[in-house]
Formats: structure tokens, C-alpha cells, sequence
């Protein structure tokens, strides 16, 4: 197993676990000897990316692109400052929520990658904003009619509508309400949202992160 492998995959090159590691890290897919490494905070995450990419015609795995949550942004510097210090054998890219964005820059920063970074910089380095989130992204990306047939097809259209009447609730517009539908859900949705996507309206930090790597 090379070096790089052993970071992705979580393990030290005595096999114990890795704390900064994601326990999931062993089945990533393109995990072994990767050419490129997409850090995202969660596993929803990583899944919607799979199955986007599967979706564009991506085969991730021969391309080795790992897509790797760190299991929380707070995370990410510990995972620059690995990945940075392999220079250009590894291309780094990422996807953040917009509220994150000060740790993602100074985890870019500490690791190396740039000083005073705006956006725009960022992006140039591979890491790409979800306003608020890849979720939120991805509802809009739907609409209110595309979200509620999906939640249909997966019988939980009337617990949208239970949640909608909530008194917490109902002063949500109706995409914010069905993002906040999708909270417990993620992981159950991630597929499905993505499969559901016209490929002429994907999110841009979705798209333009694929073809960062």
C-alpha cells in the first residue's frame, strides 16, 4: 500500500486506525494509490458525488479519484496538511458550506496552499462553496415540484406534509422547508437527489469540482 493510500484509507503503517480517519475511508472507491482526493465534510456528501459523477459519465475508481469525508470541517486542516505535503502527485479539490468558509481557508492557508485567500482563490485550488449547503444546492437545483416527487416515490410525502404544518415550520418558503425535511435524511436521499437531477442544471460547485479532478 502506498503512503498515500494509508492517509486515505485511515490507517498507519502499523494498520491501527488513523483517529483523523474516516471509518468508512477503507471502502472509499479510488482510495487505492489515488491521482486526485475530493474532501467533503460528510458521508451524504460523498455518496451525491459518486452517483453525480456516475450520472456524467465519470468512471471515479479508474480515474482514481477518492472522494474522502473528513468527518467534519473542523477536520480539514489535519487532511491539507497531509495531502499538501504531497505535492503534485495528489490534485486536492473539496466541497464546503458556505458558513465554513473561514475554516476551509485557514485550513488552505496553514496548510500551505496561499495566503489571504479570497473565493476566488479557492476555487483556483479545487475547493468550491454550497450555499448553505450541498443539500440546499441540490434542492434548488430540483425545485419544489422535482423534491416532492421524489419524497413521493420514497412514501414520505405525507410526513413533508406533517412537517410542513409544524408551528416551527410554516413560515418557510417551500424549498427551505424541504431542505430541512432532508436533515435526518441525507444519507437516505443523497442518491436519489442526484439521480433525480437534470444534468443541464447541475449545481456549480458539484460540477465544477468533478472537473477540478
Amino acid at each position: 500500500m502506498t503512503d498515500t493510500a494509508i492517509l486515505v484509507s485511515g490507517r498507519s503503517p502499523s494498520g491501527t486506525s488513523s483517529a483523523a480517519g474516516d471509518p468508512h475511508a477503507a471502502r472509499v472507491p479510488g482510495a487505492d494509490d489515488p491521482r486526485a482526493i475530493v474532501l467533503v465534510e460528510g458521508m451524504s456528501d460523498r455518496i451525491a458525488l459518486e452517483a453525480l459523477g456516475a450520472r456524467l459519465g465519470r468512471d471515479l475508481v479508474a480515474d482514481r479519484v477518492a472522494i474522502l469525508p473528513t468527518g467534519g470541517v473542523h477536520a480539514i486542516g489535519r487532511f491539507l496538511t497531509r495531502f499538501g505535503a504531497l505535492g503534485s502527485n495528489v490534485t486536492l479539490a473539496g466541497l464546503y458550506d458556505e458558513g465554513e468558509e473561514h475554516v476551509v481557508r485557514r485550513g488552505l492557508e496553514g496548510a500551505g496552499l496561499g495566503a489571504d485567500l479570497s473565493r476566488a482563490a479557492m476555487e483556483q485550488l479545487g475547493f468550491y462553496v454550497c450555499s448553505a449547503d450541498l443539500e440546499d444546492e441540490l434542492v434548488r437545483a430540483l425545485g419544489p415540484t422535482r423534491m416532492e416527487q421524489v419524497i413521493d416515490a420514497e412514501g414520505e410525502l405525507r410526513s413533508f406534509r406533517t412537517f410542513q404544518k409544524q408551528v416551527a415550520k410554516r413560515g418557510l418558503d417551500h424549498e427551505e422547508q424541504l431542505w430541512r425535511f432532508m436533515w435526518n435524511r441525507k444519507i437516505r436521499y443523497a442518491t436519489l437527489l442526484a439521480d433525480a437531477l437534470d444534468l443541464a442544471c447541475v449545481p456549480r460547485p458539484l460540477a465544477c469540482v468533478l472537473a477540478h479532478v
